[in-house]
């Protein structure tokens, strides 16, 4: 992923994560628990896919730190970068979906 342009398709954790973020800070504990809630328990994140995620996330320019008021919690949110990222990788999927249908032909 580069910091100008938003590289798709994302990965489920990546995907699931962004979406945790989206308007709202989280630690990381939240973000897992919000992932299960969102996924209806489909997307399994250990805190070693999260962290990793997130490092990387914060390199790509998607995420950022945000509050330090808990010295014991570091919280998460998501960079101008990250939204347009998760609007366009929404669309994409939105695209890949009504194609799947037509091609079912359950549309």
């Amino acid at each position: 992923m580069s910091k100008s342009k938003p590289t798709l398709p994302l990965t489920p954790a990546v995907f699931h994560i962004l979406l945790a973020l989206f308007g709202r800070e989280r630690h990381g504990y939240d973000i897992m628990q919000q992932v299960k809630a969102d996924s209806g328990d489909a997307v399994k994140m250990g805190p070693g896919t999260l962290y990793g995620s997130l490092d990387r996330m914060i390199e790509a320019g998607l995420v950022a730190k945000g509050s330090t008021e808990e010295p014991r919690r570091v919280y998460y949110k998501l960079t101008a970068l990250g939204q347009a990222t998760l609007r366009a990788e929404t669309e994409r999927l939105s695209r890949v979906a009504l194609l799947a249908r037509r091609q079912l032909g359950s549309a």
